[in-house]
């Protein structure tokens, strides 16, 4: 005992401590974040209070603002995680940031999580037409997954963008419109075509272009026993690679048109390339429309896009929106065969 006292240290007073307090400052306890990764985690924050930043003072003013916008929900999520690795890694200063950002994120989205609400009661006894809507890609070799799911669902209703007539005369051909008399067809070809496919009658049909004369509304009256409706078929051109300007003045001429024709009986379906991220399309929404998947409490029941290896779909751009005496009593997406897009089913009430 007496060796071991000897040659154990001895410190002055007060040294012992302070030894023990230098041998935590060099990893005998509790690491602080490594430079390395204190450096990364601040670029990362920094870029999205970059982002946050611009959506707040000029919303969808620059064109890869407005497409990084269209992924509010997964574009913030980095934030998440450095606030965690800056909490545990002892960052005050950065964990502070990073939760600005993380605060942001759930400001942005509030609106379209907090949307869910009941059906109306007035719909329980309202009559109902099934509604099937798919952009079908330009690019799908076949429309035999279409086909069949048409003929399972037997919608009272089909909107397809993107159907070319090749595309139309496989549907044709497959019988799967044979209970859809009624039918719209713009017939182009790439992502300009339309078709409409109705079990009721199709009246005072219109297409509406834009200033690149581009059919961006297909329009329509469903003339239904209840009475008739107001059927806006839509597809808006993608912000990219050149259409950023168009896709713009898109979202203001469809704004104005719900404004001038009024939300009553109205029923807006498609592909709007937009999510509720994104100004021109809450300018729709605020012109008095109601985003039924929203409603229904699917806000994320993402549609594009299917086709990234391993990655699901990230976004919402799919859309079917009502106005006052309409309401979707469900809702889901569907598998979209062969397309980029994820379909969608509704079951649409009509108040008499």
């Amino acid at each position: 005992m007496e060796d071991d006292a000897a040659r154990a240290p001895s410190y002055p007073q007060g040294e012992g401590i302070a030894a023990l307090r230098q041998h935590d400052r060099r990893g005998g306890g509790r690491r602080g974040l490594p430079g390395w990764a204190a450096v990364l985690c601040w670029i990362v924050v920094l870029l999205l209070l970059t982002v946050a930043l611009v959506r707040v003072i000029a919303w969808d003013s620059f064109e890869p603002f407005a497409v990084i916008d269209a992924g509010t929900v997964f574009v913030f999520l980095p934030a998440w995680v450095v606030l965690v690795v800056a909490g545990l890694g002892r960052q005050v200063a950065l964990a502070a940031a990073a939760l600005v950002v993380v605060v942001a994120q759930v400001a942005f989205l509030l609106p379209e999580l907090t949307a869910a609400q009941p059906v109306p009661s007035w719909a329980a006894g309202a009559p109902t037409i099934r509604l099937f809507d798919a952009n079908v890609y330009s690019g799908n070799p076949s429309m035999a997954g279409y086909a069949r799911a048409i003929a399972s669902l037997h919608p009272d209703l089909v909107t397809l963008e993107e159907a070319s007539p090749a595309d139309v005369d496989q549907l044709v051909a497959s019988g799967a419109l044979d209970r859809l008399p009624y039918r719209i067809q713009l017939k182009r070809y790439g992502p300009t075509a339309y078709l409409i496919a109705s079990r009721y009658p199709l009246t005072h049909e219109n297409a509406v272009y834009d200033l690149a004369s581009r059919p961006i509304i297909v329009q329509a009256t469903l003339v239904l026993p209840s009475g008739p409706v107001a059927l806006w078929v839509v597809h808006v051109p993608a912000p990219l690679p050149q259409a950023f300007a168009e896709w713009q003045g898109d979202f203001d001429q469809i704004s104005h048109l719900v404004r001038v024709h009024g939300p009553n009986r109205l029923l807006v379906v498609g592909d709007f390339n937009a999510t509720w991220g994104n100004k021109g399309f809450r300018a729709i929404l605020d012109a008095g429309l109601t985003d039924a998947a929203a409603a229904r409490g699917h806000a994320l029941a993402m549609t594009w896009s299917q086709i990234k290896p391993v990655v699901p779909p990230l976004v919402r751009i799919d859309h079917v929106l009502t106005g006052t005496g309409i309401a979707v009593a469900a809702i889901a997406t569907g598998d979209g065969p062969g397309s980029d897009h994820r379909d969608t089913t509704a079951t649409v009430a009509i108040r008499h």
